[in-house]
């Protein structure tokens, strides 16, 4: 599949020669990249720029990369696709990566084929986000080019990374609940992610929408998977 437009990129990296390896490899008409050392540069490039895709190592001086990526999605609300690159390889570091807001974990070492592969997928996928319609069930309606979640009462949430993606499908599927593998497969694709990852996200999704609109939107359906609840159904 052809890309209609150059990808804007920031890449987030403080060992000089990897940093070097990358704007290298990616430099050509495909990408337009941006480029820094440190945390809080990133987070000013992020809330002054428009990217397409954020590259963000975890081991950076001053702010780590998991804290970069909180803040951005939680203070800046910048919902660009991010891929964590690090070489922390456990589950708990992983869990953390998403629960603050990357769509993608990458261990080092890595081959940047492969790192190219997975910045054209998001790519596609977020430019694929911009041209759907608005999606609406009783009392709530979800907007995927922005990421915004309304009930009928006025209430609004802007999701960000996973969140969004999770969300839109349980939307989609409403009112039939989505297995935990269909989920998997939606929002994944062929990639293979353990149960403990998708817990934690929707985990932290339902606990996001609970707290803005006051009731359980999403449901479990034990030993099944999710499904969405609106606001005059019972939990």
């Amino acid at each position: 599949m052809s890309l209609e437009r150059s990808i804007r990129m920031l890449i987030v990296e403080d060992h000089a020669g990897l940093a070097t390896n990358l704007l290298e490899f990616f430099d050509n008409s495909r990408y337009v990249l941006d480029f820094a050392s440190d945390g809080l540069t990133a987070i000013h490039l992020i809330a002054t720029n428009e990217y397409d895709v954020i590259i963000l190592d975890v081991m950076l001086p001053g702010l780590s990369g998991f804290e970069v990526c909180r803040r951005i999605r939680s203070d800046i609300h910048c919902s660009t696709p991010v891929i964590i690159m690090t070489s922390k390889d456990q589950l708990q570091d992983k869990e953390e990566g998403f629960t603050v807001g990357a769509d993608d974990y990458l261990v080092k070492p890595f081959n940047l084929r492969e790192l190219q592969l997975r910045v054209d997928a998001l790519y596609r996928r977020k430019a694929g986000f911009s041209r759907t319609p608005e999606i609406g069930i009783p009392g709530i309606h979800f907007n995927p080019g922005t990421f915004m979640v309304r009930t009928d009462n006025g209430k609004q949430l802007e999701l960000s990374g996973m969140a969004a993606r999770i969300f839109e499908e349980l939307i989609k599927a409403y009112p039939n609940f989505l297995s935990y593998t269909e989920l998997q497969d939606r929002v994944w694709g062929e990639r293979e992610v353990d149960m403990n990852t998708l817990r934690t996200h929707v985990y932290s999704l339902r606990k996001l929408l609970q707290d803005t609109f006051q009731y359980p939107m999403i449901k479990t359906m034990h030993g099944r998977g999710y499904r969405l609840l609106t606001p005059h159904q019972d939990s």
